[in-house]
């Protein structure tokens, strides 16, 4: 039985043969895959710091709506190479009505390093090169800090943004005006997260 079977898959194995060699020898040759253009190199060692607060550690009362609501100071380092522009957005994902925007800010030259403490709330910032401030969830001008419910923690975050191309926005914006005038001019990104809660 053994052999009967044996013979059988030689057989088969003959056939196949014969009908490959029918076939041709004739090489395929690949198409060759579209090739896509390098992605823009982004400096990964950027960053954000603050001497109010470390990166996932509580924001000082001082910084938020239960006390002088002035924001924090904001340090970072040389940004990407051909930044034209920086923005800022400070954002709290943990709110209850989603996403609140605490701080938009635009138009500011990327050979700053530091934003001090206690921001003025006003549309143009003359002392910060002219940069721009829009408008935040409170419906006001400049910084807005934490002002959370009672219950969890929420997370704070500065993202700071490096760009090819200046906005051209007006003062006043919205993060999502500023989030669209950017798109596509986007370097690179760092970001502080700072923690609070009542």
């Amino acid at each position: 039985m053994r052999e009967y079977h044996a013979s059988l898959v030689m057989a088969y194995v003959v056939i196949l043969s014969l009908a490959l060699v029918g076939c041709g020898t004739e090489e395929i040759t690949p198409t060759p895959r579209p090739t896509t253009p390098p992605e823009r190199e982004v400096t990964m060692d950027w960053s954000l710091t603050s001497t109010a607060f470390s990166q996932e550690a509580a924001i000082p009362q001082k910084h938020t709506a239960d006390g002088a609501d002035v924001s924090p100071e904001l340090s970072w380092s040389a940004p990407p190479e051909g930044t034209v522009e920086l923005a800022l957005i400070c954002n709290d994902p943990d709110a209850p009505a989603g996403d609140w925007i605490h701080w938009v800010l635009y138009g500011l030259s990327p050979d700053i390093r530091t934003l001090p403490e206690a921001v003025p709330t006003s549309g143009t910032l003359p002392d910060l090169g002219g940069a721009k401030q829009g408008r935040n969830d409170f419906g006001r001008i400049g910084y807005g800090g934490p002002s959370p419910p009672k219950g969890p923690t929420h997370h704070y975050h500065f993202r700071l943004y490096a760009l090819d191309a200046p906005v051209n926005l007006s003062t006043g914006a919205t993060a999502a005006e500023l989030k669209g005038a950017m798109e596509g001019h986007i370097l690179g990104e760092t970001e502080l997260v700072g923690l609070y809660s009542r």
